[in-house]
């Protein structure tokens, strides 16, 4: 006997669910590559990108996953025997850098933990002391999939400013992009990358990469560059050169899709939509963490990344947890990867989600504890149901229990991360 026939939750870090609105989107014929329609989608694609980054630079569309997006950065930029540092906060990061490896970029890698943000102290410090200049490039992501570290983009390149140092800064966006605040020109990031699959509501397929003009005047003497990712082949006249060869029509059609909703919503309204789920999802684990099984990954509260949440859990296989989770309720959380794995497990709130999603993800984290006898505080669910009262309020509604006349309206929403572990 299950209870999983119905619709199943998707609830791992990527690929996320994919609105409705955006699969029939998808679902039509294929048309003209050459001329009309497409061509008007493929620059308003290309502009409404430059929106998300929040970037004044030149924007590219891949049809490949994130780690496209990883390439197409390097062999653009850079040459053979560069230098790059990749800082370290999970599996993504060093990952970056094995690739850059891969194509004779010589790596060096800062001391990193699953557990802790990067230091931007331990950042100037490494940069002030490469007097000569040797490092051609900072590599960072913004939230690591695996460790669900949230980075602090600004005052990373505060560090690179205050050790005076010029490496391009390029940062991974795959996890956080059009999920929480991502300004790239405001910022200082030179190349930033991200994927279809998360935040953007797409299919899995697409990855796209956005340069300044620091990275455009690299580009025009980086040694690596290969005609496929190439940025100055995808500058050409004719449409094809935006993909080197065919469009993936489809994909573009979601992808214009996704970008309207977020648009019809609201950036600044889809960022706090996140930060609330993310919220009520660290209310419930800081609940069920009472029992000593579980704690969460990321030690510092004001680090854990409002796109996806990982958890620690002691003495038991979580496989245990996600085969119930998914085979009994029909929820499908995320497994634990990198050092992580056999673990810890991983909640997502990110993209096409909503409270009775995040609400039905966490009902059945906490079912599948129950089942299993695995040691928890009880009211998990409990505390997010109050995380959502406190954060949307009723317009009128007296604070004092049971009230219904009128009255102020509840307190603003909580701060992020509000203690509970």
């Amino acid at each position: 006997m299950t209870l999983r026939h119905g619709r199943e939750f998707l609830a791992i870090p990527g690929p996320t669910t994919v609105p409705d609105e955006v699969l029939q989107a998808m679902h039509r014929p294929a048309i003209e590559i050459y001329a009309g329609a497409l061509l008007d989608t493929t620059t308003s694609c290309l502009e409404d990108l430059r929106r998300i980054f929040k970037t004044e630079g030149r924007t590219y569309i891949y049809a490949a996953n994130g780690h496209g997006a990883w390439e197409a950065a390097l062999s653009n930029t850079l040459s053979r025997g560069d230098r790059v540092l990749v800082l370290g906060s999970g599996l993504f990061a060093p990952a970056w850098g094995e690739m850059a490896a891969s194509q004779g970029i010589t790596v060096e890698e800062m001391p990193a933990s699953y557990r802790h943000a990067v230091d931007p102290a331990a950042v100037e410090e490494r940069l002030r002391a490469d007097t000569a200049g040797e490092i051609k490039a900072v590599l960072v992501v913004q939230v690591d999939t695996a460790s669900s570290i949230a980075n602090d983009i600004p005052a990373i390149r505060r560090a690179i400013d205050a050790a005076g140092h010029g490496a391009l800064f390029m940062v991974d966006a795959i996890a956080s992009l059009a999920t929480m605040p991502f300004e790239m020109d405001a910022w200082g990031i030179d190349v930033g990358v991200t994927g279809s699959q998360k935040g953007l509501m797409t299919p899995p397929g697409l990855s796209f990469v956005a340069a300044g003009k620091r990275a455009l005047d690299a580009h025009e003497s980086a040694d690596l560059r290969t005609f496929y990712w190439d940025w100055t082949q995808r500058e050409g006249p004719r449409h094809y050169n935006k993909y080197c060869g065919t469009p993936p029509e489809h994909l573009l059609f979601g992808l214009r899709k996704a970008l309207d909703l977020l648009f019809e919503e609201g950036l600044p309204a889809v960022f706090e939509r996140h930060r609330i789920l993310a919220e009520a999802t660290r209310r419930a684990i800081a609940v069920w963490a009472q029992g000593g099984a579980l704690s969460f990954n990321v030690l510092d509260p004001a680090a854990r990344a409002n796109s996806v949440t990982t958890v620690l859990l002691e003495g038991r296989d979580p496989a245990e947890l996600l085969r119930y989770a998914e085979n009994v309720c029909g929820v499908v959380l995320g497994i634990g990867i990198g050092d992580l794995t056999d673990k810890a497990f991983r909640i997502a709130h990110m993209g096409h989600v909503n409270a009775p999603m995040m609400l039905g993800t966490l009902g059945v984290v906490e079912t599948s504890l129950a089942a299993l006898g695995i040691p928890h505080g009880k009211g998990g669910v409990q505390a997010a149901i109050d995380c959502f009262v406190e954060a949307v309020p009723v317009a009128g509604r007296n604070d004092s229990a049971g009230s219904g006349g009128p009255g102020p309206a509840r307190a603003a929403a909580p701060a992020v991360n509000a203690p509970g572990e």
